[in-house]
């Protein structure tokens, strides 16, 4: 089973007995606040799910090419990377199953 948008919007109007279109402008307020925090280097902690955080990697002195428009270009040696970390509970439940 997968879990899109709209099927999260009807699934939690359903649960909370809100409006879906209350929940959707909810749900998307929710992702431009994290997605502000996430763009700026913040953390995101959501306590017994997932945490969501921005790490600069160096890719040390050689980081390698990347072909753009057909030109190899010397690829970033510092890049941002989001790392995603299930929660304890989290990864305690995923072993249950």
């Amino acid at each position: 089973m997968s879990l899109d948008k709209n099927k999260t919007v009807a699934e939690v109007g359903r649960r909370t007995r809100l409006r879906n279109h209350d929940v959707q402008k909810m749900l998307e307020a929710l992702i431009e606040v994290w997605s502000e925090e996430l763009a700026t280097g913040g953390r995101i902690e959501l306590e017994n799910f997932l945490v969501l955080e921005v790490k600069q990697v160096d890719r040390g002195i050689n980081p390698g090419q990347l072909m753009i428009g057909g030109k190899l270009k010397r690829a970033p040696r510092l890049i941002r990377q989001l790392v995603v970390r299930p929660s304890k509970n989290l990864r305690s439940l995923l072993k249950s199953f």
